[in-house]
């Protein structure tokens, strides 16, 4: 094959490495503020933790609508076919979690009262009724879903090293270009 079809182009791999930064921010945000008191700074942090969540939603229907024009480059042949299988699955729940997961959490804030104001300017409408006991369903299931999400990076990245450091193949290689393909190729 040649480097264009083993390689994701250089947008898709922006937009990957965009939304793995912007997921690892609002997690490691989320998790610090969870358990802190109610106080100014911890409403600070969580509206920086919903303008990284919109954030994550709008890079993540770009990403989608980019993949959907822009195939992926298909697996080394050499690849069993269970793990194609597997491999498609695994990518399909991650970009449907990465949508889902803010609009649970713009739900909860909904119900909650609490207004979504993107970057302090933009104030995304409520669309359910400040309703506690919804508002704590959709929290969990936002909590939940994450927990989903953090599951299913984890399998992905040691799949991905796997490929790389135990198959020897480009799988690895084709989202970060700047490694060399095991055994010298590029």
């Amino acid at each position: 094959m040649t480097d264009d079809r083993t390689r994701y182009d250089a947008v898709a791999i922006a937009l990957h490495w965009l939304v793995v930064a912007l997921i690892i921010a609002s997690w490691a945000l989320g998790l610090y503020m969870v358990d802190l008191p109610l106080s100014p700074q911890k409403l600070k942090y969580i509206s920086w933790h919903k303008w990284l969540g919109v954030t994550i939603f709008l890079t993540a229907l770009w990403r989608v609508a980019w993949r959907v024009t822009h195939p992926a480059p298909p697996p080394p042949d050499s690849m069993p076919s269970w793990q194609c299988v597997a491999m498609g699955v695994s990518h399909l729940l991650l970009y449907l979690l990465v949508i889902v997961i803010p609009l649970t959490g713009w739900l909860f804030s909904s119900a909650s009262g609490v207004p979504t104001v993107y970057l302090g300017w933009v104030q995304i409408p409520d669309v359910v009724a400040n309703d506690k006991l919804f508002a704590e369903q959709l929290r969990q299931a936002h909590v939940s879903l994450n927990v989903m999400l953090s599951v299913i990076v984890c399998v992905h990245v040691v799949a991905a090293l796997k490929h790389h450091f135990f198959d020897r193949d480009e799988v690895l290689v084709r989202m970060l270009p700047f490694l060399r393909q095991p055994g010298g190729h590029r």
